[in-house]
């Protein structure tokens, strides 16, 4: 267990080599998924609101390319980004897995997999950050880089939302001020606040959720770290 955090020179290519198997396998998962969406459930018709650009979804895109970044700005972005908003995305979705359930149970078990492995990646990316680094917490920045990050991942759903509107419901980061707030809690605030005040606000409480995650791994990591180095014994 302590090789996690070991800050060997073969620590990014260890993780290096489990980012891109995951990406690749969450990239032909979701092309397995599509394919039964559209042609086992919806006989050949494509419902664009399961096009793959949710907060789940983004650790698909960034994976493959994440051992292949060498700018340490964008790595550390990525990786600050997998174990915030990427690892949030894996938990929150717990709190209400009805979203999760399809008729084919092949893909429900695809949902629960999917979320899952959010949860792993997160974990490791914020380890991969700690071993690349050693003695070197997550700075405030690197947190920054994340969120900036997320709010252009909005935009970029927001621009999908209205450009692809069009051809049916779609709904990306449920931030499309033409439907009802979906998400548990924020869904009960809308006849208060109104819908767009809510979708904001859901904004604003992702990039909170994400910040304390961010503060459990500059607590955590150090411990953890000399926890499994025996520096240390666990309480």
């Amino acid at each position: 267990m302590n090789r996690i955090f070991s800050a060997s020179s073969a620590s990014p290519l260890r993780f290096g080599r489990f980012f891109l198997a995951c990406g690749l396998l969450m990239l032909l998962s979701e092309v397995w998924k599509q394919a039964c969406l559209t042609f086992v459930l919806n006989h050949g018709s494509y419902e664009w609101r399961y096009f793959p650009f949710h907060l789940c979804s983004i650790p698909m895109y960034i994976l493959p390319f994440l051992p292949y970044t060498k700018s340490p700005l964008l790595r550390n972005t990525f990786l600050s980004f997998l174990m915030t908003f990427g690892l949030l995305g894996g938990i929150a979705v717990f709190a209400d897995t009805s979203g999760l359930h399809y008729p084919l149970r092949a893909l429900t078990f695809h949902s629960y997999a999917w979320h899952v492995l959010l949860i792993v990646v997160g974990i490791l990316a914020a380890a991969a950050r700690y071993s690349e680094m050693p003695g070197s917490l997550p700075g405030f920045r690197d947190y920054g880089g994340a969120v900036v990050f997320y709010l252009l991942c909005c935009a970029a759903a927001a621009s999908i939302n209205q450009i692809c509107g069009r051809f049916g419901t779609i709904n990306m980061f449920y931030i499309n001020p033409d439907y009802p707030m979906e998400q548990i809690v924020f869904s009960d605030l809308v006849p208060w606040l109104g819908n767009l005040t809510v979708i904001f606000l859901y904004i604003g409480m992702t990039v909170f959720g994400a910040g304390i995650l961010f503060l459990m791994w500059r607590v955590l990591l150090p411990r953890a770290a000399a926890i499994l180095s025996g520096t240390v014994r666990p309480v």
